[in-house]
């Protein structure tokens, strides 16, 4: 039986995007994101984060450092009462990827390859399904993945051309919680 999920963007959603974060001592949780992802383990949601990295593609810290983070910040969930369930990263970047890193891969947003591999991986339901982005390449990705449920995490205004029938703008992860369901 399939199961729904809240996916998350990392940079702007769980922690403040501080550009290319990749030490504890730059890490720093957003207001609400214990609350928020409680209250969707709660109601039986699995917590699937859904992150680019271009940072490791451009030579600015390695995959490991990114693993050695992920693990930190996955414990701090998990003292919070949250567990992880899948951490999906693309360290990619098709102009400034250096190496093997440089191309546009389709794990990369706002390519759906990501959240595509957590939904086979983890038998995941995208009708039950939430995402929650920081970024217009976040939502794209949750569209072409089936995520029925996509939301932008914005304080500012978003571009007068872009198709708003497509998400729901929230202006914190506070206002997210209204989005959960239950069973």
């Amino acid at each position: 039986m399939s199961r729904k999920a809240l996916f998350l963007d990392r940079d702007g959603v769980i922690n403040i995007n501080y550009g290319y974060v990749h030490k504890v001592c730059d890490f720093e949780f957003l207001p609400g994101i214990f609350d928020l992802t409680r209250t969707a383990f709660q109601k039986d949601y699995i917590i699937c984060v859904v992150t680019n990295q271009a940072g490791i593609g451009r030579g600015l810290y390695s995959e490991t450092d990114f693993s050695a983070l992920t693990d930190w910040m996955c414990d701090k969930f998990r003292k919070e009462g949250v567990i992880i369930s899948g951490v999906y990263y693309s360290p990619y970047h098709p102009i400034h990827g250096i190496g093997k890193y440089k191309r546009n891969h389709n794990s990369r947003k706002p390519n759906p390859g990501m959240l595509i591999k957590a939904i086979s991986e983890l038998n995941i339901d995208p009708d039950q399904s939430i995402l929650i982005g920081d970024n217009l390449s976040d939502i794209q990705a949750a569209i072409a993945a089936g995520i029925s449920q996509r939301l932008l995490l914005a304080e500012s205004k978003t571009d007068k051309d872009v198709d708003h029938t497509n998400f729901s703008k929230i202006s914190s992860l506070k206002e997210a919680k209204t989005f959960l369901k239950d069973n």
